[in-house]
């Protein structure tokens, strides 16, 4: 099993759920960088995962779905200041550990899970995705998991339309349908996520959709009637949105295998970076003792 980690959920998650008095000795603070470097410690002393990657995000204005849809995304403020120093401070947490760090300005962190997804299955290798966000449910196989870490906990393949309503390979479809308010992407106008659930239980995807439109009045939806001409007057919509919804498992990444196994913990540098934001014993323990879990296990 490969572990794969979202970390620009637990860096957000940290910034907003920790007291923001926590400071250098110059004032910046330093929140989001003691929670997310707490988080994954905890993470690996409790897994202690054979194959790890953490993938950040690195800009919200140059993935190449902004050169598909420029307005992808346009509704997020940019990070603040002190919020994006630290995510380059978690970053170099995360290389410091001898775990495999990835970020790219034109994909995002979910294409990079999504290629190493894809990478693992050459490989015969399942992968967890440790995220909140659903959109990377869409990447899950029948061996693969799911896991919210803070929050529900494991999904299986099984498990997912039970939860988000629709079948792992119908996500990004159904996101194309009824749009994404969080990613700015408008999908059909008028077709919400029940009339979306609705099509793709009973047609199977997005194109099977736009080959029946002859038949949408078929689903037992309110205004089915009216459906098929809606979805046909905005194809393009659909389409092109179905090209933002979608993760991209074609990233460019170099042979991703040797690095996927955490290795050569440099404590030194995690101890100059903790100097640096004047974090104190706590964390420079746990770090010990996960450097010691990489060394013992040989990874």
């Amino acid at each position: 099993m490969q572990y794969l980690i979202d970390a620009s959920v637990y860096v957000f998650r940290a910034y907003y759920s920790m007291p923001d008095d926590m400071v250098d000795r110059d004032g910046n603070p330093v929140n989001a960088l003691y929670g997310f470097c707490r988080f994954l410690g905890d993470f690996v002393e409790r897994v202690k995962p054979d194959h790890l990657a953490v993938c950040f995000d690195e800009s919200l204005a140059t993935s190449f779905r902004n050169d598909i849809y420029p307005q992808y995304k346009a509704n997020r403020d940019p990070a603040p200041e002190d919020l994006e120093r630290q995510f380059h401070q978690c970053r170099r947490y995360t290389r410091s550990m001898g775990i495999m760090e990835l970020a790219s300005p034109v994909y995002e962190a979910d294409d990079l899970i999504g290629t190493l997804v894809e990478h693992g299955r050459r490989q015969g290798r399942p992968s967890t995705i440790v995220s909140r966000d659903k959109d990377l449910a869409q990447l899950l196989g029948r061996q693969d998991v799911f896991w919210d870490f803070s929050g529900r906990g494991k999904i299986y393949y099984d498990q997912v339309s039970e939860v988000f309503g629709v079948r792992p390979e119908q996500i990004a479809d159904f996101l194309a349908l009824a749009g994404d308010a969080v990613d700015n992407i408008p999908g059909v106008p008028g077709v919400g996520k029940k009339t979306a659930a609705a099509l793709l239980d009973h047609f199977g995807s997005l194109d099977e959709i736009y080959s029946n439109l002859d038949r949408v009045h078929e689903v037992t939806v309110r205004g089915a009637k009216t459906l098929g001409g809606k979805l046909e007057r905005h194809t393009d919509d659909a389409m092109i949105a179905r090209k933002l919804t979608g993760i991209a498992c074609d990233a460019p990444i170099d042979d991703p295998e040797p690095l996927l196994r955490p290795a050569n913990p440099r404590l030194g540098d995690v101890n100059a970076l903790f100097d640096e934001a004047d974090i104190g014993t706590a964390l420079r323990r746990q770090a010990e003792r996960v450097a010691d879990v990489i060394v013992d296990r040989g990874l």
